[in-house]
């Protein structure tokens, strides 16, 4: 389970979290709800320790979370980080050996991924030369090959077209089915609905609601 207690961050004057607290089960996934500039950036990359909390603790079944915890972990950044003018194949076995995988598992991995968005022609393109859409596959790949036990993704629906959104919801849907942990953000509630089990809301940097989707449901007119 990953578990945020008590997150609290500030920017000089700008609080983004203010006593953050949720957690995330394996085989299920939770939906990060809120506003742009609520604080759910900022929570998700203090799982990473991409960000120095002022107080608050991130842990992972229990524990603290050190670098080779995080090695087993899945990120997607809302920023995306892949290297446009790289292969698409190169750079995916690359970030697999980044993550511990040998040359051959890398690659036997990167090739089931590319098959399963329908990507495996485009191997040895520049990433720049796909469409967004195709990116953003390549972008969710590159959190996928390691077979990591959590997943965290800022945003992965961004900018996809409707089919574009049910393909990468029922692939997310199957990992979280093998008993994968997954957390994704988004602002968009009926999106949260169809896919999740859990949602958390976030506003103004504090958990505002959090619990079984269902449930929320009753509580809340957020949109």
């Amino acid at each position: 389970m990953l578990e945020l207690h008590d997150l609290h961050k500030r920017f000089g004057d700008v609080v983004a979290l203010d006593g953050c607290t949720f957690s995330a089960s394996p085989g299920r996934m939770l939906g990060f709800l809120g506003p742009n500039g609520a604080g759910k950036t900022t929570a998700m990359r203090s799982v990473f320790g991409l960000v120095a909390l002022d107080s608050g603790s991130v842990t992972w079944m229990g524990e603290p979370i050190d670098g080779p915890t995080r090695r087993t972990f899945g990120y997607m950044p809302e920023q995306r980080g892949l290297y446009p003018r790289m292969k698409v194949r190169d750079q995916l076995i690359y970030l697999g050996e980044l993550h511990g995988m040998k040359v051959t598992e890398a690659k036997t991995s990167v090739d089931r991924w590319l098959d399963e968005f329908g990507l495996l022609d485009r191997g040895g393109d520049r990433l720049e030369q796909l469409s967004h859409g195709n990116q953003q596959r390549i972008q969710l790949a590159a959190a996928l090959i390691f077979d990591p036990a959590l997943l965290v993704l800022d945003e992965p629906f961004s900018g996809l077209d409707p089919l574009g959104v049910q393909a990468l919801g029922a692939t997310l849907k199957r990992e979280a089915a093998r008993g994968k942990t997954v957390v994704f953000s988004s602002h968009q509630l009926d999106l949260v609905e169809d896919l999740c089990e859990e949602v958390a809301i976030i506003n103004d940097g504090e958990i505002v609601l959090a619990g079984e989707v269902g449930a929320i449901k009753q509580q809340t007119t957020y949109r």
